[in-house]
């Protein structure tokens, strides 16, 4: 490969790269497990966040429902700086009938929900 165009694809590349990494958000959720307890769903969300402290941390995620009603919400209760990622559960969420899957969103502190969500199927 001729040095220009190896230049060419290298900077391409960084440029690629780092236009995927401004995706993120302060806190991203990257890996959703859902189960069916009987009338209802648990969910064990891992979530990436850069938090810094007491006034900078994930402090919540969120399942919606395809509409965007909040089907359930767990509050995090303190930083989680020494932790990333981080996995926390979320059981007893009433999914109403007829919805196949649901996206899960994580809020930060101060900026809220800025981060990726994941859509996620529902076990039967």
């Amino acid at each position: 490969m001729p040095k220009a165009a190896f230049t060419t694809f290298a900077v391409l590349c960084h440029l690629l790269w780092t236009a995927f990494g401004a995706l993120a958000g302060e806190a991203d959720v990257i890996k959703v497990a859902v189960r069916k307890t009987g009338a209802t769903y648990a969910f064990d969300v891992t979530i990436k966040s850069v938090d810094t402290g007491w006034s900078h941390y994930a402090d919540a995620f969120e399942v919606l429902a395809p509409d965007g009603t909040v089907l359930g919400t767990r509050v995090l209760l303190h930083p989680h700086d020494d932790e990333q990622p981080f996995t926390r559960e979320l059981d007893n969420v009433v999914v109403p009938p007829g919805i196949t899957r649901v996206t899960v969103r994580a809020r930060h502190k101060p900026k809220g929900y800025d981060g990726a969500t994941m859509v996620v199927e529902l076990p039967k």
